[in-house]
């Protein structure tokens, strides 16, 4: 594929309510859409960045500045991409930066696709029809909050409930979930990195409530002490934001940090590095599933087609589109195909079409870049 035109769309679209982890409360969220276009082609990824540098160490500013300064140029350098996986290759020099090279790598997948007239699945090499989805719930006032909302989305069919926790906001919101529910609704608790191994006696009390998993309790960067964390739970460890690739992953299972593992595409890099892997995991028989960060429609289409591949085992937090907003900017809507289940497109490409007077309405700016100039 020849590249013609790259925009950039920078997007802010308010929450139709708060969301809050660990660490930090989000009531908006402020990122871009790549689109990438050639012929009659456009390819579109979203970025995963938040507005402040709070899961890791980007945001949609900085997002911003690499893909102007770095990732466009380097992507305008060669003259023919046969493949996306030769944007990984590409952008290899460029140290980190993983959510900004992740939205080209999306856009060239979805590009891609869009011209072999198969869908983003397919192409990734996914043959799901349907996959099982999960609702993420952040933390709340109360654990009377918590409660109403598990009631819904257990009523709505989803097959995961992921509860986020903090120091003081755990066993007691854990233990009340299995009270009033019973212990066969799917739960697991995400603790966003809040604890260290002093706490170990706390999250030991999780053990009781048979969860699917406890999700990155321990520091963001850290593979060791979960390794010691694991030794000392029954519950099984999921590792999310220590895993920035695949030899992050090797590492990790190596060391027995974890038991199963959270691909986020933005953390990763981007598809080709997503999908490598998921195929490492599967060779070790650790189970994945896909993250979610917030993400609008094109993010969460992106999701869904990276599912559809056979070792995302455990339902992900890619919900509806209407857990998190009014209108998407998608065509038709992301909706449940049944009780906690999502259809996967076999339309080319992503699968969805750009709502314009929605993606108009959250439109903040918008720039061009082609080989020869920038149009602002």
């Amino acid at each position: 594929m020849n590249i013609d035109k790259v925009e950039i769309s920078r997007l802010k679209m308010p929450l139709k309510q708060p969301f809050e982890t660990s660490f930090g409360r989000l009531t908006f969220k402020d990122f871009l859409v790549v689109s990438i276009h050639s012929g009659d082609f456009v390819g579109y990824a979203e970025s995963a960045s938040l507005p402040y540098p709070i899961y890791n160490e980007e945001t949609t500013g900085t997002v911003s500045y690499i893909l102007k300064e770095f990732l466009i140029p380097k992507l305008f350098s060669v003259e023919r991409i046969k493949h996306p996986t030769e944007i990984h290759k590409l952008f290899q020099p460029i140290r980190r930066n993983n959510m900004a090279k992740a939205v080209i790598d999306g856009a060239v997948w979805d590009l891609y696709a869009k011209q072999q007239g198969i869908s983003l699945a397919t192409a990734l090499g996914g043959d799901k029809q349907e996959i099982d989805v999960g609702v993420s719930i952040g933390i709340e006032a109360t654990v009377g909050k918590v409660l109403e909302k598990v009631e819904r989305f257990i009523a709505e069919g989803y097959k995961k409930i992921k509860v986020k926790i903090k120091p003081g906001h755990d066993v007691e919101v854990v233990r009340a979930i299995r009270e009033q529910f019973g212990p066969d609704v799917p739960l697991m608790a995400d603790a966003n990195s809040s604890y260290s191994l002093d706490d170990a006696p706390i999250l030991k009390q999780l053990d009781q409530f048979n969860l699917i998993m406890i999700e990155q309790p321990l520091a963001h960067d850290d593979i060791i002490d979960h390794a010691k964390l694991q030794k000392q739970l029954s519950t099984p460890i999921c590792l999310d934001e220590s895993i920035h690739s695949v030899e992050d992953a090797r590492k990790a299972i190596e060391l027995g940090s974890c038991k199963i593992i959270n691909i986020k595409v933005g953390r990763v890099g981007g598809l080709t590095e997503a999908k490598k892997i998921h195929d490492l995991c599967k060779s070790n028989n650790i189970p994945v599933w896909c993250g979610g960060m917030l993400e609008a429609g094109i993010g969460r289409a992106h999701n869904i087609a990276l599912s559809a591949l056979d070792n995302f085992s455990i339902p992900g937090d890619t919900s509806a589109s209407d857990r998190y907003w009014a209108y998407d900017i998608v065509t038709p809507e992301i909706m449940l195909s049944q009780p906690g289940r999502l259809q996967v497109p076999d339309s080319p490409g992503i699968g969805y079409e750009i709502n314009t007077s929605v993606f108009e309405q959250y439109l903040i700016s918008k720039e061009f870049f082609t080989n020869e100039l920038i149009v602002k």
